[in-house]
C-alpha cells in the first residue's frame, strides 16, 4: 500500500488509484467484520503469545507495515477511509499495551519488545503529527526501546550483536520524536547512530549488516560472505540519512544517500524483471546475487520483508532529489542528479533536471537544470542550491548560467544561484568523476590492502569467480592499473553458435579450456563465458563497425571476462585453451583467419589457424554440453561432418560492456570492472587484494 500510494503521488495514474482504493475498501470491510479495530491476516492470539513472552515471530512488524501503508494512502492519496482505519487499529493496540502495563509492569512491556517490531514508533509519531491525539504520542514513546536508544544516548558504539533491521527503524522513530517534541537528545541519537554505522559498520555499497546483525566495529574484513547487507537495512538507512540532511544540509548525508541508493537499491531487482528481488547482497570474492540463502525471489511465490521494502524503494526514487528550504525567501536544494521534473510552487517555477548518461571513457557527469517561471510569475527571485559531490575532482568542476561562467565552490559544498528567473534559463554543471579506491572498514593492519574501486558514486565489481588480486603499479595513481573500455568495443563482441541434435550450443571459455555449452540466458556466468571480443591481428588501427567486417582477416579472440588473454591452440588434435601471452613460446598460435563458413550457409564463419593452413577450430558432431573444442586439420577433403563441425553462426555477443566499464590489471589475470548495480546472476568480486 505504501508503494502504490507513493507511485500514484508521482504519476497520478487513474488505474493505480482505482486499484489501491479498492484494496483499502476491501480491507475496511474485513476490519468492520472483525469489529474490534484489529486488522491482519493472522489471528490476534499471536499478540497473546507476544505479551506472554512466548515464542512468536514478529507480529508487530506486520502490523507496522499495514499501518504505514494505510497512513501513506491517506498522506499521499488523500484517502480519508484509510486514516479512519489507521486510528481504529491504533486504538486497539493502545488498549492492548495499556492492559499489559496495568496487569504486569512497564518492564514486562519493554521485555516483549525484544522481538522485531518494525517502525511502530515511527508510524505512531507520524499519526500523532496528523491527529494531535496524545494517546498516539504516548504509544509511540512505548515503542522507543530504551535499552537500545539508551546506548546511543550515551554515545557508545556498542551495537555489535544487535539485529540491524529491528533497530534501524527504532532510530527512525526517534528522529520523528525529535521533530515532534523538539527534544535535542533524539537529534543527537540519530546523528551519533549515523556516524558510527557510516564509519565502522558499512560497506562500500553504503549497506550494513552480516546475516542480519551488526558485527564488531571496524572488523568488516572478516564478514564478507553471501549474507551481507540485508536490503531492508539499506532502505531504512536511507530514511535515517534523509532526516539528517533535512535538519543540517550537511553534504555527508547527501553523499551517503547517493551511494546507498546507487549501489544498495538500484541493483536489488534482477535487471528489468519486475518482482524479482534479492534479500541479501553477497560481498565475498566470487559472489553472485543469485547465490545466497534466498537468492533471487520469484514474481508470485516470494514475499520476504525485503520484497515489501524493495518494491517501495522503486516507487519513491524521486523522494530525495529536491529539498525545499523554509523561510522568507524561497530556496531549493538539488542533492541527487536523477532525470526528473519538479513543479516548485513556492519558488513559482517549473524545473526540468536532465542528466547525460555516465560513461567510463568521458570522466564527466553533465547536468542541466532548465528553469521556467509560470508566465504570470516572471520576475520572482529564488535560490537554487546544486550539490557539488565530494567524489568530484577538486579541480575541473564547471558551471554555467546560460552562457555565463559561474564561480564554483570546492567539492563537498553547494553551488548557490539566486535569480529572478526568466523562461528557459539554464544552469549547466560538468562534474569531473574521480576513479578511486576505498579501504574496507577494518582497522587491523593486516587488512589494510583490501580495497574497493569506485567511479564517482558507482561501486565497481570485477567479473570473477573468486580471484581478487589486483596489481597496483602505483599506490597513488589508479591510471597506471585501470583503463576504460572504449565506446566502440561492444561492436567487437561475438558469440559463436552451432546446432547439434536440435540444440543450440555456443563456444565457451570453461576454466580456460574452450568447450561447447548450451546457449545461455543473458546476465549469467554462462553468457559471459560464451562472449568473445574480436581483435584484428594485422590491422590494429582499423575500426570494426561490426564483427562481420572481420571476415577474411586475421583475428584474435579475447574472452569477455579475461581481458588481455587470448584463445590459443597447440596444433592438430590439441584442445583450445585460454592463456596470456606471457606464456607464449612460439609453438602455440593465437591468430585465426575468419572465413565464410565451410558449410556454405548464410551467416556462418569458420576460423582457420594462421600457422597451419587447412586446420580449423572444430567442435565435433552430435556432441553434448561440455564437449571439448580442438584444432582439426583436414586432409584436403571436407566431408559434411567436417564442414558442420567447423562452421559457426556468427552472433552478436550475448554479454555486453556496460557504458561504465574498466579493465584492471591483476596479479595473475586482468579483471573487467562494471557497476555492481548492473549485474544479475554473474559472479563478481567487490573487494580486492591490492597488496603491491
Amino acid at each position: 500500500m505504501s508503494a502504490s500510494a507513493k507511485m500514484w503521488a508521482s504519476t497520478h495514474n487513474d488505474d493505480l488509484k482505482g486499484k489501491m482504493s479498492s484494496v483499502v475498501s476491501i480491507l475496511s470491510d474485513c476490519q468492520m467484520k472483525m469489529g474490534t479495530g484489529y486488522l491482519s491476516a493472522f489471528p490476534s492470539e499471536q499478540f497473546d503469545r507476544f505479551e506472554s513472552l512466548q515464542q512468536v515471530w514478529a507480529p508487530y512488524y506486520t502490523i507496522h507495515k499495514i499501518l504505514a501503508g494505510l497512513l501513506d494512502q491517506y498522506m499521499f492519496a488523500d484517502n480519508v477511509q484509510a486514516l479512519n482505519m489507521t486510528t481504529w487499529m491504533v486504538n486497539y493496540f493502545y488498549n492492548r499495551v495499556q492492559n499489559v502495563i496495568l496487569k504486569y509492569t512497564i518492564e514486562r512491556h519493554w521485555l516483549s519488545l525484544n522481538e522485531e517490531t518494525g517502525g511502530m514508533n515511527d508510524v505512531l509519531y507520524r499519526l500523532h503529527s496528523i491527529t494531535g491525539d496524545q494517546k498516539h504520542l504516548w504509544l509511540a514513546h512505548l515503542f522507543d526501546k530504551p535499552c537500545f536508544l539508551g546506548l546511543l544516548a550515551l554515545k557508545a558504539d556498542d551495537i555489535s550483536g544487535f539485529h540491524s533491521n529491528t533497530h534501524i527503524p527504532i532510530v527512525i522513530g526517534s528522529q520523528l520524536r525529535y521533530e515532534i517534541t523538539g527534544d535535542p537528545l533524539y537529534k543527537e541519537i540519530g546523528t551519533f547512530f549515523m556516524d558510527i554505522v557510516n564509519s565502522s559498520h558499512s560497506y562500500a555499497t553504503g549497506g550494513t549488516s552480516v546475516s542480519e546483525f551488526w558485527s564488531d566495529p571496524k572488523r568488516l574484513a572478516s564478514t564478507l560472505e553471501t549474507e551481507n547487507e540485508e536490503s531492508c537495512t539499506t532502505y531504512n538507512m536511507l530514511k535515517v540519512s534523509r532526516h539528517l540532511f533535512r535538519w543540517t544540509k550537511e553534504m555527508a548525508y547527501a553523499d551517503y544517500y547517493e551511494r546507498a541508493l546507487t549501489n544498495g537499491v538500484l541493483g536489488i531487482q534482477r535487471g528489468r524483471d519486475p518482482g524479482v528481488m534479492i534479500y541479501m547482497l553477497p560481498l565475498h570474492p566470487g559472489g553472485s546475487k543469485a547465490r545466497s540463502y534466498h537468492g533471487w525471489g520469484t514474481k508470485f511465490d516470494s514475499f520476504w520483508c525485503c520484497y515489501g521494502t524493495g518494491i517501495e524503494s522503486f516507487s519513491k526514487l524521486g523522494d530525495s532529489i529536491y529539498f525545499e528550504e523554509e523561510g522568507k525567501d524561497p530556496g531549493l536544494y538539488i542533492i541527487q542528479y536523477i532525470p526528473s521534473s519538479f513543479d516548485w510552487k513556492s519558488g513559482r517555477v517549473l524545473l526540468i533536471l536532465s542528466v547525460e548518461p555516465v560513461v567510463s571513457w568521458d570522466h564527466r557527469l553533465k547536468v542541466t537544470v532548465t528553469i521556467s517561471p509560470k508566465k504570470q510569475e516572471e520576475g520572482t527571485s529564488s535560490t537554487l542550491n546544486l550539490r557539488i559531490p565530494s567524489w568530484a575532482y577538486s579541480t575541473g568542476v564547471k558551471a554555467f548560467l546560460n552562457d555565463q561562467y559561474l564561480s564554483v565552490p570546492e567539492p563537498g559544498n553547494f553551488l548557490s544561484v539566486t535569480k529572478s528567473w526568466i523562461s528557459e534559463d539554464k544552469i549547466t554543471l560538468e562534474l569531473p568523476i574521480s576513479l578511486r579506491t576505498e579501504a574496507i572498514k577494518d582497522d587491523r593492519p593486516e587488512y589494510a590492502f583490501i580495497q574497493a574501486f569506485l567511479y564517482g558514486p558507482y561501486l565497481l565489481a570485477g567479473l570473477s569467480t573468486g580471484d581478487w588480486a589486483i596489481k597496483m603499479e602505483s599506490p597513488t595513481s589508479l591510471l597506471d592499473s585501470i583503463s576504460p573500455v572504449p565506446a566502440d568495443y561492444n561492436s567487437h563482441l561475438i558469440t559463436l553458435a552451432q546446432e547439434s541434435g536440435k540444440i543450440t550450443f555456443v563456444l565457451a571459455n570453461a576454466d580456460r579450456l574452450i568447450k561447447m555449452e548450451k546457449f545461455p540466458e543473458s546476465g549469467t556466468d554462462s553468457s559471459i563465458r560464451a562472449t568473445f571480443r574480436i581483435i584484428l591481428k594485422d590491422h590494429v588501427f582499423e575500426n570494426l563497425s561490426a564483427a562481420k567486417d572481420a571476415t577474411g582477416k586475421l583475428v584474435m579472440l579475447e574472452p569477455f571476462d579475461f581481458p588481455g588473454m587470448l584463445m590459443l591452440h597447440h596444433g592438430d588434435g590439441e584442445d583450445l585453451v585460454v592463456s596470456d601471452l606471457s606464456s607464449y613460446d612460439g609453438k602455440q598460435s593465437y591468430g585465426f583467419r575468419m572465413v565464410a563458413g565451410l558449410d556454405g550457409k548464410y551467416g556462418t564463419v569458420s576460423l582457420q589457424s594462421e600457422k597451419q593452413q587447412g586446420c580449423y577450430i572444430y567442435s565435433g558432431v552430435d556432441y553434448g554440453s561440455g564437449a571439448g573444442v580442438k584444432l582439426n586439420c583436414s586432409s584436403g577433403f571436407w566431408d559434411a561432418g567436417f564442414q558442420q563441425a567447423t562452421s559457426f553462426m556468427l552472433k552478436d555477443g550475448i554479454s555486453k560492456y556496460h557504458p561504465i566499464s574498466f579493465v584492471a590489471k591483476g596479479a595473475e589475470r586482468n579483471f573487467l570492472l562494471a557497476p555492481l548495480l548492473s549485474l544479475r546472476d554473474e559472479s563478481y568480486t567487490v573487494y580486492f587484494n591490492t597488496l603491491l
